[in-house]
């Protein structure tokens, strides 16, 4: 049964899709079968598994409505075992759509039930908004991954996120872990991301994963060729830190994850 993992932050411009792609590309490379959900409507995410942008193929609009069955719409990317279900700007009339469903807040979680047990993990790339398809991929998730730009406007928006997964544990009784947050755009020759890097790890009442995922050129580039880094530029710093974060996802398995509990969370 596969790790149900959000990837989200409701600022944009951290490096949520490219964890989100990346992750997936080094756990499929290390023999574990992935699935990756593109929930944006801008569907940055599939573009960088090399799907044509704006493509009319059915994807995860029609998968989360019923109207195709996941077997339909799952694409193969240049990695075997890494499968990805395309994200389109139709995803945002959604929102329209289930504003006055019953249980809206379950429509991705009722579509991840029916293909979990096919995968080691499935990632759900969220869009960087709180709306209700954020709220459909955190109720869908097991966890949370939070990633977090080396900068301070990051950290302000740490506590809305923290308070809308409390909400979402208290008023939907799920049980939404936070496995972690990841720093990236990280430069260690900026005081700004030293300093950032340690407040996050003095303050924040959650795991924070050793890796730090530098500003690196070959993160950047690799999406416009439609490949992970790990085919772009393998042995880049951004490459070699996304393996590196695969490797203590790993690792925190055998240990168990740590239990999460929620407090007050200022570092500002």
């Amino acid at each position: 049964m596969a790790r149900v993992i959000a990837v989200s932050n409701q600022k944009g411009g951290v490096g949520k899709t490219t964890t989100s792609v990346n992750l997936a590309a080094y756990l499929a490379a290390i023999g574990r079968k992935v699935l990756l959900l593109d929930f944006d409507p801008q569907a940055n995410a599939s573009s960088a598994l090399g799907h044509q942008a704006l493509s009319q193929e059915p994807g995860m609009y029609e998968g989360v409505l019923g109207e195709k069955e996941s077997h339909e719409i799952t694409k193969v990317s240049a990695l075997e075992r890494l499968h990805y279900i395309p994200g389109h700007p139709n995803l945002a009339g959604l929102l329209v759509e289930l504003v006055n469903a019953p249980d809206r807040e379950y429509f991705l979680r009722k579509f991840v039930l029916s293909l979990r047990h096919r995968y080691d993990y499935v990632f759900i790339d969220l869009p960087p908004s709180l709306s209700l398809l954020t709220v459909n991929g955190l109720v869908a998730a097991d966890e949370i991954i939070i990633p977090v730009q080396a900068e301070y406007y990051s950290l302000e928006g740490l506590s809305q996120l923290l308070h809308t997964i409390a909400l979402i544990k208290t008023n939907l009784r799920h049980p939404l872990k936070v496995a972690g947050a990841v720093l990236t755009m990280y430069d260690e020759r900026e005081r700004l991301s030293r300093d950032v890097e340690k407040e996050l790890r003095s303050h924040f009442p959650h795991n924070v994963f050793q890796t730090v995922i530098p500003r690196a050129v070959a993160l950047a580039e690799a999406p416009s060729f439609g490949k992970p880094v790990l085919f772009h530029a393998p042995d880049s710093p951004g490459a070699l830190a996304y393996k590196r974060l695969a490797d203590e996802i790993i690792a925190g398995e055998e240990v168990g994850l740590m239990p999460s509990h929620f407090g007050n969370f200022s570092i500002l």
